[in-house]
């Protein structure tokens, strides 16, 4: 009998993740830094090589440069060799919008070559943008326990957030019976993971049996569950999709939460130290005479002489003496000089914070931004790659100061609340 282990893994990692913003203007959702030194797709990637598979299958899409990057040979997750591997399944689309994948059923249908030369007996399909650590050998056991043709990873969230998900009706055996995806007036809180064991046969027909049927929410998995042995396979660990800018925020500040439940040196999750970053390179932190440093995660390379609360520092960041730096995440090689003060941001890298500047200043956090109302409105203010803020700026609440925008891009004075920035100085 094929052991699990052999099971061919499919990651689905060619989202835009729009709701993101500025953070995926120049890279896919997966490859946005998190928690310090990872990528989001760290944590898929991780958990696939710590359930004992060897070969992973990475289909991209959107501006994919990074990700590749990141994920280079596969080395840093123990997947080279002769019986294992990463392999980056570029988009095989033209340059349209409309010639990208429509669907996730259709990016796996797309790549069906793949799955014919890798014969395993099943497969297992996952998404590359989300936080959680899971055991993928126990779900495949499980799905080969109910002899089943397709099993769902699946949670219980509140049914408030139910109309972010996909979700299943099921019986006292765990079959599912019913699909509804997204609804508006859910009958369970059962959510979907985003996470499929297929019997590859059974997925290879399904397919191939109606080419547009684009979808596994939409379309594979209701008619699985009308014809076929359909099941939940229950998860209750820590699992978040952070494809929000508060759900970003707040998955990041759950690193530094006491009992949480997310713990990325527990759950043993690898990054690529070679890559762009060069975590292998970066000496030890270093501190101030009298740094203040309360509820926070320091990443090495940083030089921190002032003040850092509840917060999430990517390395090489430098806070000068004087400077504060609250309730933020800050990536790679940021500075923030003497006497300013971060509250409630995410920096992208580089960015440059000048002396006695405010960034997240006042105490009205009602107002979104005008421009992408639907991304920020609890107060968080985004800072684009390489932005340098002149020394006295004021930036309000729910702003958005778009990638490179430079000092001479700045009004005088300061960024309003819910205000968004653009290099040429164009306020909207």
């Amino acid at each position: 009998m094929i052991q699990a282990k052999e099971a061919l893994v499919l990651l689905l990692a060619g989202g835009v993740g729009s709701r993101l913003n500025i953070l995926v203007q120049n890279r896919a959702k997966p490859a946005v830094p998190f928690g310090g030194i990872y990528r989001i797709i760290d944590f898929s990637m991780s958990n696939v090589v710590n359930s004992g598979l060897k070969k992973v299958g990475v289909l991209t899409q959107y501006k994919p440069l990074s990700l590749m990057s990141h994920l280079s040979s596969g080395e840093a997750w123990d997947l080279t060799g002769r019986s294992r591997g990463v392999k980056i399944l570029p988009p095989r689309t033209g340059s349209k919008e409309s010639d990208w994948y429509k669907g996730t059923a259709d990016a796996i249908r797309r790549n069906i070559d793949f799955i014919e030369s890798n014969p395993t007996d099943e497969v297992l399909i996952l998404s590359g943008d989300h936080i959680y650590h899971m055991d993928f050998d126990a779900m495949i056991e499980y799905h080969r326990s109910k002899k089943a043709d397709v099993t769902v990873a699946m949670m219980v969230v509140p049914k408030s957030q139910m109309h972010q998900f996909g979700s299943g009706i099921t019986d006292e055996h765990n079959r599912i019976i019913d699909w509804e995806e997204k609804p508006k007036n859910p009958r369970t809180n059962l959510a979907s993971m985003g996470i499929y064991v297929f019997d590859r046969q059974y997925l290879l027909n399904a397919l191939t049996r109606d080419k547009n049927e684009v979808d596994f929410g939409m379309h594979i998995l209701p008619h699985a569950i009308t014809h076929d042995n359909t099941f939940a396979y229950p998860f209750y660990g820590y699992w978040r999709d952070v494809g929000t800018i508060q759900a970003y925020w707040e998955a990041n500040m759950d690193i530094i939460r006491k009992d949480s439940g997310i713990s990325p040196e527990k759950w043993h999750i690898r990054t690529n130290v070679e890559a762009e970053e060069r975590l292998a390179d970066r000496p030890p932190v270093r501190f101030g005479n009298k740094p203040q440093i309360q509820c926070s995660l320091i990443s090495s390379g940083c030089n921190i002489q002032g003040t850092v609360v509840n917060s999430v520092l990517s390395p090489g960041v430098v806070v000068e003496k004087g400077a504060v730096v609250r309730n933020s995440i800050l990536f790679s090689d940021c500075v923030v000089q003497r006497g300013a003060v971060v509250d409630l941001a995410i920096f992208d890298k580089r960015v440059q914070i000048g002396e006695g500047a405010l960034v997240g200043t006042g105490s009205n956090h009602d107002i979104p931004n005008r421009q992408h109302p639907k991304h920020l409105y609890t107060g968080i203010t985004l800072l684009g790659k390489a932005v340098e803020v002149p020394a006295g700026m004021k930036v309000g609440r729910n702003c958005i100061i778009n990638s490179y925008c430079r000092q001479d891009a700045f009004p005088v004075g300061e960024i309003g609340d819910g205000d968004s920035l653009f290099p040429d100085g164009e306020i909207s």
